[in-house]
């Protein structure tokens, strides 16, 4: 079996006595023992970050590394986290099925993964199942833990740790994000009428919040009434401290400033530049609507340009990610024609694409004018036998 040389492994050793260990390569991933099968008794619970170079809020400095960050400060030991670069570990990202980042995985000691986020932007979500994980116990320790109960008389030490392990728990999801809303439903589909009007007063202030949906979870729901010593719902935070429900925020509007200078919450605003309301507003709403279907004009045209049509991040002669690269790859082994247009040159059809198409990332694969889908939508494909039939039917040029 090929060993990595002496100083790879005093340098994964060193690495692996932080609570972060950076996978830059398969070979990493190897001297990690990420790439074995997972064993039922793992010593330690584990949460696969596979992010990229190219993605700003993944990369050093953005919100989902601070995150990743911040957990693993707060992190006891408990949990070991992999920061693992997608593009550059292929076998690990395709062992996951790993297409878009950022993904993460919150695996069990048992190897199970309880939770899977691919994608997106919401960070708060990575705080929530890190509790979770926390909080799991594995089947063999689920029952090596009631055997011990059976042997064991004392039970006030144990209702003890229970309880400060929820109150960490609580701590860690109300610092998860500067200002954290806990509320019934999401902001898109609240599931009480306090909570859906907590989250207007919030949205009209312009500003950015992370949420939990006490609904999921029904320990953090009874756990923070204790905690928060308040007992209703929805319940604000901001920097760590709680404000109050839905009256005291509803206080804090009418006075001076509303809730942005209240809270002193200039620097969470939402910067969409100065926007002028002037009596024309309708004028400027139908300009925009031709606009839009301008847009939507040249999209179609786009993807009518030939037969099979990929939207990508580079050329085929020259891939600017590992996704893009992959899925050439896949069309050149079919030996088929296809065009591409690179997205990266034209900031227009990127964003405009992604709604038009109902498809958030790239690369987007179409055939006669009809959306495939993604990575791992062709992936899927091209191991059922579905994609050559798809590439080569009838109308091929």
């Amino acid at each position: 079996r090929f060993l990595p040389p002496a100083t790879d492994q005093i340098q994964l050793i060193a690495t692996m006595t932080t609570s972060i260990i950076d996978i830059a390569n398969d070979k990493d991933a190897t001297g990690a023992s990420l790439l074995d099968s997972p064993t039922n008794g793992s010593s330690r619970k584990s949460i696969l970050f596979f992010w990229a170079e190219w993605h700003a809020p993944s990369n050093s400095g953005g919100p989902f590394d601070t995150v990743v960050k911040t957990l693993a400060q707060q992190n006891d030991g408990g949990v070991q986290f992999y920061r693992v670069l997608a593009e550059e570990a292929p076998k690990l990202s395709r062992k996951h099925n790993v297409t878009t980042v950022p993904t993460f995985l919150f695996i069990n000691t048992d190897g199970t993964v309880m939770d899977r986020i691919d994608g997106g932007e919401d960070v708060a979500s990575v705080t929530q199942y890190f509790s979770k994980l926390v909080s799991a116990t594995s089947s063999s320790s689920s029952n090596q833990s009631q055997s011990q109960a059976t042997q064991q008389q004392p039970v006030e030490p144990k209702a003890q740790t229970s309880q400060q392990t929820l109150n960490d728990r609580l701590q860690s999801i109300i610092t998860s994000s500067p200002i954290v809303l806990f509320m019934k439903g999401t902001p898109n589909a609240p599931k009480c009428g306090f909570s859906r009007q907590t989250i207007e007063l919030l949205t009209s202030s312009n500003v950015s919040f992370g949420y939990f949906d006490i609904l999921e979870d029904d320990e953090v729901r009874q756990g923070l009434k204790s905690y928060s010593d308040w007992p209703t719902y929805p319940q604000l935070y901001v920097k760590g401290e709680l404000v109050g429900g839905l009256d005291i925020m509803k206080e804090m509007m009418e006075e001076e400033g509303g809730l942005v200078e209240q809270l002193e919450l200039g620097e969470f605003v939402i910067k969409n530049g100065d926007i002028a309301f002037v009596a024309a507003a309708d004028e400027q709403s139908k300009e925009e609507e031709k606009e839009k279907i301008s847009l939507n004009d040249k999209l179609k045209q786009l993807i009518n340009r030939h037969r099979i049509m990929i939207f990508m991040k580079g050329i085929p002669s020259s891939p600017q990610c590992g996704f893009s690269r992959r899925i050439v790859e896949i069309l050149d082994s079919f030996n088929v024609s296809y065009d591409a247009f690179n997205i990266l040159e034209d900031d227009e059809v990127r964003q405009g694409l992604k709604e038009y198409s109902d498809w958030p990332t790239f690369p987007q694969l179409y055939v006669e004018g009809d959306m495939v889908g993604g990575l791992d939508i062709v992936e899927e494909m091209v191991e059922s036998g579905d994609m050559e039939e798809l590439l080569k039917g009838t109308g091929q040029d």
